[in-house]
């Protein structure tokens, strides 16, 4: 009976890289006309995180002309955020009102001026005048 060999595409620890060296890497390819995926190839980074990296230094130098800066995709995260927000909130205004749609409240004038809360039948018309 054979055994399976493990498998060769296990994933690779998580490396950090400081600014310095993103700055560096992608100025190969921006200035110096390298190909992006012999740069990642030869500094052993994935083509995939490399290119974000070049995309983005690409749209801080054109100023957002080819895509996001970075102030615009902090913005674009926070608005995310609130929408998110407004969107939970909105649900939970729906699901309340749909909750108190039975019970209709209605405001009349009394005699002395003030307003004195009235219910309402479910028909919508009130009861007493």
């Amino acid at each position: 009976m054979s055994r399976m060999a493990k498998s060769s595409t296990s994933r690779r620890p998580k490396r950090v890289f400081d600014d310095e060296f993103k700055a560096q890497a992608v100025r190969l390819v921006l200035d110096e006309g390298k190909a992006a995926h012999a740069v990642a190839r030869d500094l052993d980074l994935t083509p995939s995180m490399f290119r974000i990296w070049v995309a983005r230094a690409r749209a801080e130098r054109t100023r957002g002309r080819t895509g996001l800066t970075a102030a615009e995709r902090e913005e674009l995260a926070v608005l995310r955020r609130e929408v998110r927000q407004l969107r939970t909130e909105r649900d939970i205004l729906k699901k309340a009102a749909v909750h108190s749609a039975g019970r209709r409240n209605s405001l009349r004038q009394c005699s002395r001026g003030g307003l004195i809360l009235q219910r309402l039948p479910r028909s919508g018309v009130e009861a007493s005048r």
